[in-house]
């Protein structure tokens, strides 16, 4: 098929070249790159606060999303797409970077997003997904956001995650922290807490699984902390590993490379039981954004301490998890 010839888009002070602009990303929803690219725009200010000056792997679809279409692994290394850790040859000079030291000791100088035009750019690379790491790019090795990621098992439904998110809610309350909902684009959330950037990878983690396991206690027919897929017996696990250093998650205004085209959902807690992961989607969201604004404005407003949860691991006698 044909492709129209490149153009370019001004965002900000910058213009940015889309090339293939008609290219299909999700057939079945009829959406091209050029679909894509003005979704990302519309959520802009969004997508932009949960990536600000983080250092960021890219999740690049550079052919689209496709029946069959499958992301190459470390232990496949081929694929349709692919995980972008480090900078890609070519990018601007205006593309700022962090540098980084993965547990194996590599280094790498991954993109770190300062303004608008770096998503554009990068979604012009086939990029769907965002990866931030829960650090800024001025300190990663303090980590300032505690990302709490619920884990439905196969088979579990959105909604029985639902009063899991709840319960975190009121402990959060409790310790007099506050912590913000969003969706994954699939059947499970996330809860964003900021936190003064003061911890260590290893202390977030004992953080996570403390929670974990009080939520173990509060909801013990909902909720695991158990490691071992196979020894899960219930049916939301928190996973403590997602503050692992070199593991993330998808940002807020992310599109699940599914032919749904859903993504990453930033809520209010009041919208929880009435929401729907397929409610939010690339064709839906900029209405949403442009009548509702970013639910998660407020997310870096105040910095909390961790010394609660620490506390509270200290009691248990948690130690940090090892690193999967």
């Amino acid at each position: 098929m044909a492709t129209t010839a490149a153009e370019e888009i001004r965002v900000g002070e910058r213009l940015v070249r889309v090339s293939s602009p008609d290219k299909p990303y999700f057939p079945e929803r009829g959406l091209t790159k050029l679909d894509v690219i003005q979704y990302f725009l519309a959520v802009g200010d969004g997508i932009l606060r949960a990536l600000r000056d983080r250092p960021t792997m890219l999740e690049r679809w550079p052919r689209g999303v496709f029946e069959g279409a499958k992301i190459a692994t470390r232990q496949t290394n081929r694929g349709d797409a692919f995980y972008q850790k480090r900078l890609p040859a070519g990018a601007p000079d205006w593309v700022r970077t962090a540098h980084l030291t993965f547990p194996s000791g590599r280094t790498a100088d991954e993109v770190a997003p300062t303004e608008l035009a770096v998503v554009i750019w990068a979604a012009n690379l086939g990029t769907l997904r965002f990866h931030p790491w829960p650090v800024s790019a001025a300190d990663v090795e303090h980590p300032d956001q505690l990302r709490i990621d619920l884990d439905p098992m196969p088979g579990v439904d959105f909604a029985q995650v639902v009063p899991v998110a709840h319960e975190v809610r009121a402990f959060l309350d409790e310790l007099g922290l506050v912590g913000y909902p969003k969706t994954t684009g699939g059947r499970g959330l996330h809860v964003y807490l900021s936190i003064e950037p003061r911890w260590s990878f290893g202390e977030c983690r004992r953080a996570v699984l403390a929670l974990g396991r009080e939520m173990q206690r509060r909801l013990p027919d909902l909720v695991t902390t158990t490691w071992w897929r196979e020894q899960r017996d219930r049916p939301v696990f928190v996973d403590y590993n997602q503050m692992a250093r070199d593991h993330t998650v998808t940002s807020a205004y992310s599109i699940r490379p599914t032919p749904a085209a859903l993504v990453s959902a930033p809520l209010d807690w009041s919208e929880l039981d009435d929401a729907r992961p397929e409610d939010f989607d690339v064709l839906s969201m900029p209405g949403r954004f442009a009548e509702r604004g970013d639910p998660h404005a407020g997310l870096d407003e105040r910095r909390f301490s961790l010394a609660p949860l620490l506390e509270l691991a200290d009691r248990e006698g948690l130690a940090a998890p090892p690193e999967r």
